[in-house]
C-alpha cells in the first residue's frame, strides 16, 4: 500500500466515522470508519519505513572494463 492509498483510506474512514449518519441493518458505519483509519495509519507507517530504508542504502556499482584502450 502506498502513501496515496493510505491517505485515501484515511479520508474515507474519517468521512464514514465523522460525517455519515446512516443506519444499515447489521452494519455499523462508525466501526468501519475506525477500521479504515487504523489500516490507513498502519499502511502509512509501513510505507514511510520502507521509503526511508530505500533512501539510506547506497547503491554500489562495480565498473568492469572489457579491454584496455590504447
Amino acid at each position: 500500500m502506498g502513501i496515496g492509498t493510505s491517505l485515501f483510506l484515511l479520508a474515507v474512514g474519517a468521512i464514514l466515522y465523522f460525517a455519515v449518519d446512516a443506519d444499515i441493518s447489521g452494519l455499523e458505519i462508525k466501526t468501519i470508519g475506525i477500521i479504515l483509519m487504523v489500516i490507513a495509519v498502519l499502511g502509512l507507517l509501513i510505507s514511510l519505513f520502507f521509503l526511508s530504508q530505500a533512501r539510506r542504502a547506497p547503491v554500489e556499482r562495480t565498473v568492469v572494463r572489457d579491454r584496455d584502450v590504447y
